[in-house]
């Protein structure tokens, strides 16, 4: 099929740029690696800000919040739009040169404290670029956001950046993408110089030098000229290992290779991008984003090797009248569906909710529908987002990301469709959190201020969760880190003016059970009138961790009406929130529904909830329950003087060392600790190390409590 043909057939002749012609693209890394910095250059280059604002002064235009600007970190994931005419002679794209570029960015947060950010922004975006540092190399949250792309398929350049900082090293971070995240990663653009001597870029395909001018601080003035004999024979050795590696992932290279001719420009590129849509295949590009160096041509590499929504497969959804799968096509001419991956209370607009169109198009004034709650809202107002500015637009169309403003009843993760389409998305799945603390009014007329802006927050955040202790009335808040709770509690003050006091932060502990065993509920109630009457026979199984609670109905011959069923199910997913040990939450437990009776007039849904609630309880006292903790990758990075000290430290803790590597005359120390014993960690590791030792911490899984630690738990519970 020609581009003319597929020009006209799935893009609206009212659409701005067409989708092959439109990138969404989001920026992602360990914390620290330079995501900011890079989206300020993109952004100033490609002439959407007309000065580069800096993280370290609190000036990035996508570090917008006053908490962003003032700690120099990314806490929430911003989102903008860019337009861009490429640089490089041999575009894939130069029959549509005369036609710009659109990209939309979405720059994630690194901090693992906000690891649901970046897991709903994947959800969304059809490519991305990951940033590494050219000194650290691949870092444990550099792996994380790794994963997370590879869980959604999402194609990723490479961007070494850094590169002007000493120790930088490129090599070493291509052989650490390759042994650490098993990447196929080889370089297509490589730093010309390195430390204080970087100067731009060898273009490994085209075998042109790119020279920045020192004159130009800015980094908008550069010169192609030819390679000197020591740069081409580096060119021509990569161009060498990307032949031999593609020949390995893409037929039409693979066939050339085996008759020994060597490809053309064109013919590289379009088997690069073919690799790297097909998740075969990383391109690496090297430069430094805070010296200006190298930024034009990692935007081209974007534009010529990440897809467009045309080249992504197309969407698969679930019908929701009878749960088939649907497919939904990416093209402007199709029913209108989309993602709703973000909600954010803005102070002037209200409450807006980002979404991704995967098809169709949306006009104000248009009526969509909401298959989770059956409900439909009238379209207001539309907004196309540049981190915290709004413009109005009057339509969307498919492969967009913008936001609507006012829709009531909305969560992260629903999909927003046609009145005559109703299907669901696949929502974005997120971490259990593992912290909690109570809190609580500092005044009285706070009191119910505080729980409007609590819901809120979490509305927007589906790794901050809310909840009351039945026990003490008090109010609990549960999230990622001290960091993730410090942020929410600063924003209640900030942005809702309520004054609040905190306890000190305590473990997300969760329960589980080791047996299976049967159990049984039965509410009877006869007080004059009509009476309550439920009963519920079922059984409890253990799963593996991370399959959450499951629930099967197997009852057969109506001994439980099938309209008491969901009730049934409630009282489950109830009864699992407090545990029979210590009150805390259940997980990874299957249900089934056996058996059970019914009367006639007695009977409500009321009461087989009750009924249900006796019945789980009943189950897991005697099915063996034991207490879970959160179990962290640990990975320090400390001079070797030092790390006998440190691995001491970490074995009182209750430490698992994994793995010991020597880099650079540091020593990497990977371990799992439980979290309960990592805190204030940061203090004891600076003192031991004489402050010249970093790490880093993120969520692994939950493990069993040794016996006597759970005991002294459940005193403490009492």
């Amino acid at each position: 099929m020609s581009t003319a043909t597929v020009t006209a057939s799935v893009n609206s002749p009212k659409r701005p740029y067409p989708l092959e012609n439109t990138r969404n693209i989001g920026i992602a890394a360990h914390i620290d690696a330079g995501k900011t910095t890079l989206t300020e250059r993109i952004l100033f280059y490609t002439g959407v800000i007309h000065k580069i604002g800096e993280v370290h002064e609190g000036a990035a235009t996508t570090d917008w919040m006053e908490q962003e600007r003032e700690r120099g970190i990314t806490i929430t994931s911003a989102a903008t739009t860019a337009v861009w005419k490429q640089k490089s002679d041999e575009g894939i794209y130069k029959a549509f040169q005369s036609i710009p570029i659109r990209i939309n960015i979405i720059d994630t947060p690194g901090h693992v404290d906000f690891t649901a950010e970046v897991e709903r922004s994947l959800r969304v975006l059809d490519g991305a670029i990951a940033v590494f540092c050219g000194v650290a190399g691949v870092q444990p949250q550099s792996e994380t956001v790794w994963r997370q792309a590879n869980k959604y398929g999402v194609p990723r350049i490479a961007f070494v950046n850094k590169m002007d900082r000493v120790g930088a090293n490129f090599e070493n971070a291509i052989k650490d993408m390759r042994t650490k995240l098993g990447a196929n990663a080889h370089p297509i653009l490589i730093p010309l110089g390195a430390e204080d001597q970087l100067k731009g870029q060898i273009d490994v395909l085209n075998a042109k030098a790119i020279v920045y001018s020192d004159s130009d601080a800015l980094g908008s003035t550069y010169q192609v000229r030819d390679l000197t004999p020591e740069e081409k024979d580096l060119a021509d050795e990569a161009k060498a290992n990307l032949f031999s590696a593609l020949a390995d992932v893409d037929e039409e290279i693979a066939n050339l290779f085996l008759e020994e001719k060597q490809p053309t420009i064109q013919q590289f590129k379009a088997a690069i991008r073919r690799a790297t849509i097909a998740n075969k295949f990383v391109p690496v590009v090297g430069g430094s984003a805070f010296k200006n160096k190298g930024v034009q041509f990692l935007i081209d590499a974007v534009v010529d090797y990440l897809p467009s929504p045309l080249d992504i497969p197309p969407t698969k959804a679930t019908n929701t009248d009878d749960n088939t799968e649907v497919t939904i096509e990416t093209s402007d001419n199709q029913k209108f569906c989309s993602l709703a991956f973000k909600l954010w209370s803005d102070p002037f607009v209200g409450k807006l909710v980002f979404f991704r169109v995967y098809s169709g198009s949306l006009k104000k004034g248009d009526t969509i529908y909401n298959p989770r709650t059956n409900k439909r809202e009238r379209i207001s107002r539309l907004m196309q987002i540049h981190a915290d500015k709004r413009t109005e637009i009057e339509e969307v169309f498919s492969g967009d990301i913008a936001a609507i403003v006012g829709i009531k009843d909305i969560k992260t993760g629903d999909t927003l469709c046609s009145e005559d389409l109703s299907v669901q998305l696949e929502p974005p799945s997120f971490p259990e959190p593992v912290i909690s603390m109570a809190v609580e009014p500092k005044t009285k007329s706070d009191r119910e201020k505080l729980g409007e802006a609590l819901g809120r927050l979490a509305e927007e955040d589906p790794t901050f969760v809310v909840n009351t202790n039945e026990e003490t009335g008090q109010t609990i808040i549960a999230g990622m880190g001290e960091l993730h709770l410090e942020i929410i509690l600063d924003r209640l003050k900030r942005e809702f003016n309520v004054e609040s006091n905190a306890g000190a932060p305590q473990i997300a502990y969760r329960e589980t059970i080791l047996a299976p065993a049967n159990g049984e509920g039965k509410l009877i109630k006869q007080s004059g009138g009509r009476g309550q009457y439920g009963h519920v026979i079922l059984n409890a199984t253990p799963l593996e961790r991370g399959k959450g609670i499951t629930i099967e109905n197997k009852v057969v011959g109506g001994n439980i009406p099938k309209d008491y069923i969901p009730a049934v199910r409630k009282g489950i997913e109830e009864a699992c929130l407090n545990g029979v040990l210590g009150g805390f939450i259940v997980i990874d437990v299957h249900f089934d529904i056996l058996d059970g009776s019914y009367h006639e007039v007695d009977s409500s849904e009321m009461a087989f909830k009750m009924a249900a609630i006796f019945a789980v309880k009943d189950a897991l006292k005697k099915a063996k329950p034991i207490i879970l903790e959160p179990i962290m990758s640990v990975e320090v990075i400390s001079p070797e003087e030092y790390q006998g000290d440190i691995m001491g430290d970490l074995n009182r803790r209750r430490g698992k060392i994994l793995s010991m590597e020597s880099k650079q005359s540091a020593t990497v120390l990977k371990c799992e600790v439980p979290l309960s014993e990592m805190f204030g960690y940061s203090t004891t590791v600076r003192s031991l190390s004489k402050g010249r030792a970093a790490y880093s911490m993120t969520p692994s899984h939950f493990e069993q409590v040794p016996t006597q630690i759970a005991n002294a738990i459940l005193e403490q519970k009492k």
